[in-house]
């Protein structure tokens, strides 16, 4: 028998995760290596493990799924990773791309689109649904605008959740400390990101940066915080 294609899966719903597991056990020639939970438990699979490609739902617990996808890129950048995911706006497609995926694949897509698809992601070629194509191109053809001014109005609550997401924080920390629920916080990043016309969290931070809500020294020890979980993830480190 060929080799077959190792394959970790990032879903945080159970059933969902044991649903893929069973559809992928009937192609030969792909192996379901594991499968993780969370994003943390995600990240150091896919360090550990090594395999050929990563599924990765885009809505997690612990952290958004485009900021898995740009971490585990930034660690191995020939990590073929596809989004499996229910959702299919525009923006989010965009974003999934950007960050470095090289599929977009729809749960409601047949088991042979799904095998199909990382097939063709372990060549290192995009997968694409033709219903994703069109919108990744619609995407492409927007006209470029201009940046938004400087104070785009924002209501209360989402200058709060700026401010959250400026320092770093995740959706869940974000949540705990301002005391709602997880999704109300990814509605007010999205309604944030629509307002100020603006493609991910990085471009919101510098956002916040730019209108004074926050400082460089306030950057730097969100850089220095990243840094110092990196190294303790990584077994470099053994204190918080």
């Amino acid at each position: 028998m060929a080799e077959q294609i190792r394959v970790l899966v990032v879903e945080d719903e159970l059933i969902v995760g044991e649903a893929i597991r069973a559809l992928l056990g009937e192609a030969r020639d792909i192996a379901v290596v594991d499968e993780a939970n969370n994003a943390e438990e995600a990240l150091e699979k896919a360090r550990r493990l090594k395999p050929d490609v990563v599924l990765v739902d885009l809505h997690l617990p612990d952290k958004p799924g485009i900021q898995v996808i740009e971490e585990m890129i930034a660690e191995a950048p020939d990590t073929r990773i596809l989004v499996l995911t229910a959702s299919s706006d525009d923006t989010t497609v965009t974003a999934a791309f950007q960050a470095g995926a090289l599929g977009y694949v729809l749960k409601t897509q047949a088991t042979d689109d799904l095998v199909s698809a990382i097939h063709t992601a372990y060549r290192g070629l995009s997968a694409l649904h033709p219903a994703i194509a069109t919108k990744l191109v619609r995407q492409l053809k927007r006209p470029l605008i201009e940046p938004p001014p400087v104070d785009s109005p924002l209501t209360e609550p989402e200058e709060r959740v700026l401010l959250c997401v400026a320092r770093g924080r995740s959706n869940q920390e974000i949540a705990a400390e301002l005391g709602v629920s997880i999704s109300t916080v990814r509605t007010h990043v999205s309604k944030i990101l629509n307002k100020l016309q603006l493609e991910n969290r990085t471009q919101a931070a510098l956002f916040a940066l730019r209108k004074g809500m926050l400082t460089l020294n306030d950057v730097q020890m969100v850089r220095a915080k990243g840094a110092h979980s990196h190294r303790h993830a990584s077994g470099e480190d053994d204190e918080e």
